[in-house]
């Protein structure tokens, strides 16, 4: 799966789809776009401040950069959420575990180890084959049958 494709596929087939299971490739490649989103709108509101002529104050250029953003991790939230879930059945691990994960990553200490575990699981293979979450979405009789 390329880079259009996963954003493609996360965003309109699977907007808030938390069952089935999502390849590494799926997951990384939205991770990319949803990382260069968010940079590109970090560059543009410090470029828009740095050349603000307002004294003392956040231009409202800013502003507006700050709420596009905000909107924008709105509404990008349950398509990542549903993604890491369908990331940790491709492991076949329940997304109830992702769930336990963050609310023990709220935890001081404990959350870099959790966010540790959360990198781990995405970065691993998936199961081979189908599993209880589904088939495997590498094999091209599975991807046949999720896209029908």
């Amino acid at each position: 799966m390329g880079f259009t494709e996963a954003v493609r596929t996360v965003l309109t087939q699977k907007y808030a789809t938390f069952s089935g299971r999502a390849s590494r490739s799926e997951y990384w490649w939205f991770v990319l776009f949803y990382t260069l989103v968010g940079l590109a709108l970090v560059i543009l509101a410090l470029a828009v401040g740095a050349f603000s002529d307002q004294q003392g104050g956040v231009s409202s250029a800013v502003v507006a950069i700050m709420v596009i953003g905000g909107l924008f991790g709105l509404a990008i939230f349950l398509p990542i959420l549903s993604l890491q879930v369908r990331r940790f059945h491709d492991r076949d691990i329940s997304g109830w575990w992702y769930l336990a994960l963050i609310v023990l990553g709220m935890v001081p200490y404990i959350g870099t180890i959790t966010g540790l575990a959360i990198t781990v699981i995405s970065v691993m293979r998936g199961t081979d084959g189908p599993n209880r979450f589904g088939p495997d979405p590498l094999r091209p009789e599975a991807r046949a049958e999720v896209f029908a």
